[in-house]
């Protein structure tokens, strides 16, 4: 009888007080010795472990109600639900502390709040000690689970350039009549952009059939509707050999690695090597990331991509160019040298200022461009007051960029559009774009840049498309081959491979070193966007680049390597 009462008055709330604080006495225990051996720095808890007896802490009343339960039940041992699978009490078993009577459960939360007292004020002198340690390490888990579960919406693949023959435009009779163009391997069926839509497509299906598990503390935006989230398929080729002068017909075989292997290593010794940064890694590394809006832009259209950047590497300087606003509608080569005067400008004050705060290491200078901000920057790359920082070009990360040009348009409506303000603008940049700003093709714009080595010097280059992207051809944001170049025996199409031959060429790095190169679809949800112009010339998922960064996050995370 009397131990029915005690246990009668035993308040259910009080009862589930003392089990939190012994499970957040434990947690706490298990997270602060996860985090002394993560870092390698060891945590004395000796004395707190060895006075840490629950069997004690309990005292001898649980004993004793143990004891008559066990005359009750005539078994000699704790009943179901009291003992854990060693054998041992489970001491966080809510009928366990149940048998407690008022005052014994009283002076069991005074002794593990006090446990928990102390656990904390070691683990906050254990951080202060450690505080860079224990940041970079919290940092990096978290940066393991974000891939991990944002890696559902990513769609990794390994890829080879096509085999076949591509017309460089040499001497066709140096060949003996070899020069005949093997067409494409493609059907004439087969639509690039179509497919990867479709691809993308199945795969948003399948995962409006997952249950994600969103446990972490995290932004919950992200998992709000999953099938509003941009499929990313990335094909992803490194250690591309550049041809040699008696191959210079053919696209090499290309070594490609595993899509889920290091992006780190002889890519990055070689890399250093090259721009001279072995002699100088004693000194402050300067990073900068120059950002290049596109036709009618703003300098800040890309700074969603800059703030993730900017996560990724708090230390980055960042140029939101400027000057080429309200411009845009120029020349190319006068944009270019705009671009290239504002970039060598920054680029020497920030040397400057980092000369006079200490010794100046090694620079890393990348550039994103979005639409034709990429052509501008490429332009910029060519002139000869950036020849001495091509050396220190790191990352390149295109985003829509029309690289060809727009020789080959299947958009209608859009090249209705280029017309008009051809004809009745007056567009310089336009007519550079289209190949109508010469007669032959061989003195435009776009076939001379494709000769200059605006590329080669990258160590790393990101091209991102969207097959829903009807403002640029997709196989020019690509930098590959299209149905239409393919069967075009024409001189048109003989010079398009040429160009697209010597964009390769820049890409593929020399044989003494590694260069990542990948290519990234991203497909947006287009069920968002409704029936309106924008989505039925394609101007919308050409604009969606600018207003989501959920894109950005997906590939920085899954490859910080590339943008530190």
């Amino acid at each position: 009888m009397y131990f029915r009462m005690e246990v009668a008055s035993v308040d259910f709330k009080d009862v589930m007080l003392v089990k939190a604080l012994l499970t957040a006495r434990d947690i706490l225990l298990e997270e602060l010795y996860k985090l002394s051996r993560a870092i390698d720095q060891a945590v004395d808890l000796t004395d707190f472990i060895s006075n840490m007896d629950d069997t004690n802490l309990f005292g001898s009343v649980l004993k004793k109600n143990l004891g008559a339960a066990d005359e009750v039940s005539g078994r000699g041992k704790p009943r179901n639900g009291l003992e854990r699978a060693n054998g041992s009490l489970d001491f966080r078993s809510e009928e366990l502390l149940r048998r407690l009577s008022r005052g014994d459960l009283l002076n069991s939360f005074h002794s593990v709040g006090d446990q928990v007292s102390y656990l904390w004020t070691t683990f906050l002198h254990f951080h202060r000690a450690n505080e860079r340690k224990i940041l970079e390490f919290l940092r990096d888990a978290w940066a393991k689970d974000r891939r991990a579960e944002w890696s559902i919406w990513m769609v990794h693949s390994k890829v080879e350039m096509p085999h076949h023959y591509l017309n460089s435009g040499g001497d066709e009779s140096s060949h003996n009549g070899s020069h005949k163009r093997v067409s494409s391997l493609w059907k004439l069926t087969d639509d690039p952009a179509q497919t990867a839509a479709t691809r993308a497509e199945l795969h948003r299906r399948s995962i409006a059939q997952m249950n994600i598990n969103n446990r972490s503390i995290q932004d919950m935006q992200i998992f709000g509707n999953p099938s509003h989230i941009p499929i990313v398929i990335v094909e992803r080729v490194m250690n591309a050999r550049r041809r040699s002068s008696s191959q210079n017909s053919y696209l090499r075989h290309l070594d490609v690695i595993d899509s889920m292997g290091p992006l780190t290593g002889p890519s990055s010794a070689a890399a250093n090597k090259k721009s001279g940064s072995g002699s100088l890694q004693n000194g402050r590394v300067l990073r900068i990331v120059v950002f290049v809006h596109g036709f009618q832009g703003h300098h800040l259209d890309l700074r969603l991509v800059r703030n993730q950047w900017l996560l990724i590497d708090p230390k980055t300087e960042f140029l939101m160019s400027e000057a080429n606003e309200d411009k845009t509608s120029d020349d190319f080569r006068e944009m270019g040298l705009r671009l290239a005067q504002e970039v060598v400008s920054f680029v020497k004050k920030k040397m400057d200022k980092f000369s006079r705060s200490g010794r100046l290491g090694d620079i890393k200078l990348s550039f994103v461009g979005h639409s034709i901000g990429n052509v501008i920057l490429r332009t910029a790359l060519a002139e000869s007051i950036m020849e001495p920082f091509l050396r220190y070009l790191y990352t390149y990360v295109s985003i829509s960029g029309p690289h060809l040009g727009y020789l080959y348009s299947s958009n209608s409506l859009f090249n209705s559009g280029l017309w008009l303000l051809k004809k009745f603008k007056g567009t310089q940049c336009i007519h550079q774009l289209t190949f109508t700003d010469d007669p032959d093709l061989q003195n435009t714009f776009f076939y001379k840049l494709c000769k200059q080595k605006t590329l080669e010097n990258f160590k790393h280059i990101i091209l991102l498309s969207s097959p829903q992207d009807g403002y640029v051809p997709y196989h020019s944001a690509r930098i590959e081959t299209c149905q239409a170049a393919s069967w075009d025996f024409s001189k048109k199409g003989k010079l398009f491979l040429e160009m697209l031959n010597d964009c390769l060429d820049q890409i593929r790095a020399p044989s003494s070193e590694q260069r990542v190169f990948i290519r990234c679809d991203v497909n947006f949800d287009t069920s968002s966007y409704g029936k309106n112009l924008n989505s039925f010339i394609g101007r919308a998922a050409h604009i969606e680049f600018l207003e989501s960064d959920i894109f950005a996050r997906f590939l920085m995370w899954s490859f910080p390597e590339l943008f530190r």
